[in-house]
C-alpha cells in the first residue's frame, strides 16, 4: 500500500449501508482508543482511526499543540488541520471510502480537529459527531461549504474543561457554512457516557 502520513488502524465495513467513520482520539489517546466506540455507535461501519502526531510532555499524543489549557496557536491548528485532511483524502481514496459518507467521531482534542476539518476542509467529510468539543479556531465556515452536512455536538453539563458557551458558538460557525447542527447536553463531565453512545447511535443510524 502507499505510505499514508499518519499511523492508523483501518477496519473494513461489514454493513454496506452504514456510514464510514473517521475516529479521532482525545489527548493522551491513540489509534486504538475509539475503535470500540466506533463499533458501538455504528455497527458494521468501516473505521479509519489515525494516531495524533503531536507529542506533548511524556509521550502524550494530540492532533495539534496547545500553549496552555484552552490556549492555541491558530496558525499551528490550521497547518495540522490541512495535514490531517490530506491524510483523510489519501486514505479515503486508498480504502475506497466516499468522502460524502465519511463521518468524523471525535472526542475532546479529536473533536476539536474534526470541527476544524469541517471549517477548513469540508470536502473530506460528510458530517461529524463532536464529543466535548470547544472553539479552537474562531473562523466561520465559508457560505454553502457545509450544505448537506449534519453535525451533532455532545457536551457535558459539568465539564470543567469546555466552556458552556462554546457549543452555541461552534454551532454558529458551522451553520455559517450551511451545516445542519444539533446540540445536546449530557449529564456528564469530560468523559464519555452511555448517553453519548445512544445519542451518536441515533444520529448515525442509516
Amino acid at each position: 500500500m502507499p505510505r499514508l502520513s499518519y499511523q492508523h488502524v483501518f477496519e473494513p465495513a461489514t454493513a454496506p449501508s452504514a456510514p464510514a467513520l473517521l475516529l479521532l482520539h482525545g489527548t493522551g489517546g491513540n489509534e486504538h482508543d475509539l475503535l470500540r466506540l466506533g463499533r458501538a455507535v455504528s455497527p458494521g461501519s468501516a473505521l479509519l482511526s489515525p494516531r495524533g502526531d503531536v507529542v506533548e510532555g511524556q509521550g502524550v499524543l494530540r492532533f495539534f499543540a496547545r500553549l496552555a489549557e484552552g490556549v492555541f496557536d491558530p496558525a499551528e491548528i490550521t497547518r495540522r488541520t490541512h495535514a490531517l485532511a490530506d491524510f483523510v483524502a489519501a486514505a479515503s481514496a486508498h480504502y475506497g471510502l466516499t468522502p460524502a459518507k465519511l463521518h468524523a467521531v471525535g472526542f475532546s482534542n479529536g473533536a476539536n480537529i474534526a470541527a476544524t476539518l469541517l471549517l477548513l476542509r469540508p470536502e473530506v467529510l460528510g458530517g461529524a459527531v463532536l464529543l466535548r468539543s470547544m472553539v479552537v479556531l474562531n473562523q466561520p465556515a465559508k457560505p454553502a461549504s457545509l450544505a448537506g452536512r449534519r453535525v451533532l455536538l455532545l457536551n457535558g453539563s459539568t465539564d470543567p474543561i469546555v466552556d458552556p458557551a462554546d457549543a452555541p458558538r461552534l454551532a454558529a460557525l458551522l451553520r455559517a457554512g450551511g451545516a445542519e447542527v444539533k446540540t445536546e447536553t449530557i449529564p456528564a463531565s469530560h468523559q464519555l457516557t452511555p448517553q453519548d453512545v445512544a445519542a451518536a447511535q441515533r444520529f448515525l443510524r442509516p
